[in-house]
């Protein structure tokens, strides 16, 4: 057994290791290189170190990082005495991993059992601890006692209802439920959706018999007596936090372990037991601040200058999930710069959008280059012509995290007169969950509200979407100066027809309330690419009918552009576009069809063509739209912007041609090709206005 997948991890371990302890095989990694070292320590074994992924890309950036799966699950060894899961034995292969490492100190850190592993870790090892981190600490004997009606250990009861499937027989009959039931116990916070489902993998990682063993030990903590005593033995800074709607271990006891330890103890209202997971922006920033303190480093250099003397500046997130936001922004950035003469506007973004940028000489922040990878994950994420993208976007999460703390990192030590987030789904969330980090206006930019259910899915999927955008509509409601301007790319008419979900508002009532609307942003002005003869020339394109393929500037179209290839009319001159992250030469070459990678302004190429094939996204068909182009779309199965968002602007648009992946064929695509180049469209009018539009409107926070 391993460590399940649930995401694209945003940093990949600089060394791995295994450490032997009796017998016993221990798997540990190290990230980063700074100092001190963080030793983040495993729980109850029915996790392993994955349950850190919240920590350890922005911890890493800053300190050394080592983790290691407790013995029973991930990639270490599953011992089957239960004396091999005393914590005493957690203890010392914490201390057998800096050995291996190479690694004298480390402020430890835990979360519910971990915090007693730290606790005998500091007390066996007390010149190796340099500062303790507990969360929710599971360290027995200490008051106030735990109360769990209906738990009954090592009895085969009738039946098994809340607490009493804390029960060995009931594990080994129905594991699942178990975890289930105990992970929800955990996750006492409204929304824990992904969270639970991280856990119960991390636990299915493991099996009940390994468990049921571990469960038997000791501890090592034989009386309460004891457990004050090693307390306050204890040397080093020592911090613990406490949710106050811990379900597991109550608060009062981690009031009691603090004030044993002569500890700081920090208290997070409304939370649950594991802190580490559902407030990793407070727990990142507690754990640096332990490591810089014990650590003794200098003050970090800063540069402030006076308001009335400064450049007036914009920090700009681009979402570089394709390359439509890129395109937008820059319009809007051109335009804003024309309303505020002086305007020093820096990009935090990421490939592809850094190709655009770099061609236009913007100003790319440099810690642009440390942004955890987006566009890889969606990339593994995709299907043959096929991106889950709600799911994709959930299984972000350790990415969002990590990119949101590279951000506070920018905003805290620089300042900037307003940030402006074109779907950078990392600000909106984390600054909605801690409001008290925002210092300057917010700008939030989308071109759709609402995620939606594939019918695929069933009840569970519309289940997720609707607590998703719940739990937006609650943000919003209760912080609703977190964005100081929310822009609507496009019109009121844009937004689907839909509800959020059961007993949730229309969308579109709902968006009309609460956002702006800049009307449609095409990146250009329609006007210059009117005259398609002379467009045509200046490319290079004769009379020959000509025709477009392009998939946008993901990864995720190369399926698409290797069967419309092949299915392609023998006759047609066609340019292939394969954008930044597919490599041109992975498709095939045919007669007639050029394939090129990345095109700059390849708008300009849609508006010359005679016809296209494009993927479903927002921004390349309604480039032909502006153009007034003939294409046909087809959007990528289980997409469900593309299949309802997009498609619903579209038809709007008069744009109604499309096709799935499973039909095309050369008799299919051939004929759809034929029919398009016979007909002229007419589409709605694109206005060209719609940057100045959100130019102006952001101005105004200037």
């Amino acid at each position: 057994m391993g460590r399940s997948d649930t995401g694209t991890t945003a940093r990949e371990p600089d060394e791995t290791g295994v450490v032997v302890r009796d017998g016993v095989r221990i798997h540990w990694e190290r990230y980063g290189d700074g100092e001190p070292t963080i030793l983040l320590l495993p729980t109850w074994s029915i996790y392993h170190s994955r349950h850190w992924k919240l920590q350890i890309p922005y911890l890493a950036r800053h300190f050394r990082v080592l983790t290691f799966d407790g013995r029973g699950n991930g990639l270490s060894d599953r011992p089957t005495e239960s004396q091999a899961y005393d914590a005493v034995e957690f203890a010392d292969d914490a201390a057998a991993v800096l050995d291996a490492a190479g690694v004298e100190s480390a402020v430890v850190a835990g979360v519910s059992l971990g915090a007693l592993y730290g606790l005998h870790f500091a007390t066996r090892h007390p010149d190796r601890a340099v500062g303790v981190f507990m969360m929710g600490p599971t360290i027995g004997l200490i008051p106030p006692e735990i109360e769990r009606p209906g738990l009954v250990w090592d009895e085969e009861l009738e039946s098994y209802e809340g607490w009493a499937k804390y029960n060995r027989h009931y594990w080994l009959h129905d594991w699942r439920d178990f975890l289930e039931f105990f992970v929800g116990e955990i996750f006492s916070e409204p929304h824990s959706t992904k969270q639970i489902e991280d856990s119960v993998a991390y636990g299915l990682d493991t099996t009940p018999e390994v468990i049921v063993v571990a469960q038997e030990s000791s501890h090592n903590l034989v009386d309460r007596e004891n457990a004050e005593r090693m307390l306050r033995d204890l040397r080093c800074p020592v911090v613990v936090a406490h949710g106050t709607d811990d379900h597991i271990i109550p608060f009062e006891r981690g009031v009691n372990v603090a004030a044993l330890a002569g500890g700081d103890f920090v208290e997070l209202r409304g939370s649950g037991h594991a802190l580490q997971a559902r407030q990793p922006v407070q727990i990142d920033l507690l754990l640096r601040e332990l490591a810089e303190r014990v650590g003794g480093r200098p003050p970090r250099r800063r540069t402030w200058a006076r308001s009335l003397a400064r450049t007036k500046r914009a920090l700009l997130v681009s979402s570089p999930i394709g390359l439509g936001h890129a395109w937008r922004d820059v319009a809007i950035a051109d335009e804003l710069r024309r309303r505020v003469p002086g305007l020093e506007i820096h990009w935090l973004a990421q490939h592809p959008v850094t190709t655009v940028l770099e061609r236009r000489g913007e100003t790319i922040h440099p810690a642009s280059w440390e942004l955890a990878p987006e566009s890889e994950h969606i990339d593994r994420e995709a299907g043959e012509h096929d991106l889950h993208a709600f799911q994709a976007i959930r299984r972000m999460d350790e990415i969002l995290c990590a990119n949101f703390m590279l951000f506070h990192d920018v905003v805290r030590d620089e300042q900037y007169d307003v940030w402006i987030g074109d779907e950078a789904w990392e600000l909106d969330h984390f600054l909605h969950e801690n409001p008290e980090l925002k210092t300057a206006p917010y700008v939030w930019l989308s071109d759709f509200v609402g995620f939606l259910p594939m019918p695929s899915g069933g009840e569970h999927e519309a289940f997720l979407t609707a607590d998703y955008n719940a739990e937006m509509i609650e943000h919003i409601a209760r912080y609703p100066r977190v964005r100081d301007l929310a822009l609507f790319v496009g019109d009121p008419e844009d937004i689907v027809p839909e509800t959020f979900g059961p007993d949730l508002p229309p969308i579109r009532d709902w968006t009309e309330q609460h956002f702006r609307f800049a009307g449609y942003i095409p990146g250009f002005d329609p006007a210059t690419v009117a005259d398609r003869a002379a467009l045509r020339a200046e490319l290079g394109y004769d009379d020959e009918p000509f025709c477009v393929v392009s998939v946008g500037g993901s990864g995720v179209g190369a399926p698409l552009l290797h069967r419309v290839v092949e299915c392609l009319p023998p006759d047609l001159r066609t340019l292939v576009v394969t954008g930044p992250r597919i490599d041109p030469d992975t498709v095939p070459r045919r007669d007639n069809v050029e394939v090129r990678g990345y095109v700059h302004e390849l708008y300009r190429h849609l508006a010359a063509c005679d016809v296209a094939v494009v993927q479903g996204g927002l921004t390349t068909t309604m480039e032909l739209v502006a153009a007034q182009r003939p294409f046909v779309s087809i959007p990528l199965a289980s997409h469900f912007e593309q299949r309802f968002h997009v498609r619903h602007r579209l038809e709007r648009y008069g744009a109604t041609t499309r096709l799935d992946y499973g039909d095309i064929t050369p008799a299919t695509l051939g004929a759809t090709l034929a029919e398009l180049r016979r007909s002229t469209p007419w589409y709605r009018p694109v206005d060209g206005g719609g940057a100045a539009n959100a130019a102006s409107l952001i101005a105004e926070l200037l």
